[in-house]
């Protein structure tokens, strides 16, 4: 009897210990999001730095550098439950449908993925020189404008142009957009346009270096691109007296039903407790709040719909 009880004493030791371990084990997790270099792989250090502070080290965020969004929602068929990734929801909603850049590429993997939280938007922004006298889209008529080349920026700025009657009306600079801000001073160019998180370090110089306009569209014009409308608030940038309406291709963050329940709820939690603080150092994150959580078209991950329910916010039946 002394035997069995000192036996139970040491197998309730080893248990507790077993505990206290698996307590305070850290969780690592892979954020993928873009390429090094770029403000969205900024921003995936940032939540890093964010989730290391907000668990005390319990939870560890790998950067992974990406190519792209497709990339990243691909990888998904190979990836365990410690894969974060961001990725606009439209892209999401294409994998799931095999459509798009995913035709003839589905995979049963792809119904697992969860959303997490927002992240900053892709946000257009037109900049002209006031020397060019251009206030609004008509005003660009007979303009040179820069557009860049194979960006998301690029390709959207074409869009805008043709939608609101410029097509063959405006000069398009053959120059990379990384030139912008300097063609803009030289007066090479009247204008260019840009996609990013606001504020955009571009659009951030250029307004500190030379008198600019940002364009703001009507609310017709913002409905007829199909995109969600975006205000960037008045005194983002430089001179910029008035709130700016424009449009943007929301982010998120996602994860896969692989994920256990507790790792997403701490991301999630984490992610919203840290943001004022992460705001202060990066200003783009001011852009993230609960509007953006209308943009997130999928299903949550069960982990983050707790989070959100215990701090109050709204959700439809098609994200739980």
């Amino acid at each position: 009897m002394f035997r069995s009880a000192i036996n139970a004493a040491l197998a309730s030791a080893v248990a507790i210990g077993l505990g206290t371990a698996a307590a305070g084990a850290e969780t690592r997790v892979t954020y993928k999001s873009a390429k090094a270099g770029s403000s969205y792989y900024q921003m995936g250090v940032e939540v890093a730095e964010a989730m290391k502070k907000g668990t005390d080290g319990d939870i560890i965020v790998t950067i992974e550098e990406s190519q792209g969004s497709v990339q990243n929602v691909m990888e998904v068929r190979a990836r365990g439950g410690d894969y974060v990734f961001t990725t606009p929801p439209a892209l999401v909603d294409a994998a799931q449908k095999a459509a798009g850049a995913f035709e003839g590429k589905g995979d049963a993997k792809f119904a697992e993925i969860r959303a997490l939280f927002p992240i900053p938007s892709l946000t257009m922004h037109f900049v002209m020189s006031k020397a060019s006298g251009t206030k609004d889209f008509a005003g660009m008529e007979g303009k040179t404008i820069l557009l860049g080349k194979g960006s998301f920026g690029a390709t959207e700025g074409e869009k805008y142009l043709s939608l609101f009657g410029l097509d063959g009306k405006v000069k398009i600079a053959d120059a990379e957009l990384s030139n912008a801000v300097a063609a803009l001073k030289n007066g090479q160019i009247d204008g260019f346009v840009t996609a990013g998180s606001w504020p955009a370090p571009n659009v951030v110089e250029a307004a500190a270096s030379v008198d600019v306009n940002i364009l703001s569209l009507t609310l017709e014009q913002a409905a007829e691109t199909k995109r969600a409308v975006l205000t960037i608030p008045a005194g983002t940038y430089a001179g910029q007296a008035e709130d700016i309406v424009t449009t943007s291709l929301p982010v998120v963050a996602y994860a896969t039903a692989a994920m256990d329940e507790e790792t997403a709820y701490q991301l999630t939690k984490t992610f919203w407790e840290q943001k004022e603080a992460m705001s202060g150092s990066a200003p783009w994150w001011k852009g993230v709040d609960k509007d953006l959580m209308a943009n997130i078209t999928g299903k949550l991950h069960p982990g983050a719909v707790r989070y959100y329910k215990e701090a109050g916010f709204e959700l439809t039946d098609g994200q739980m």
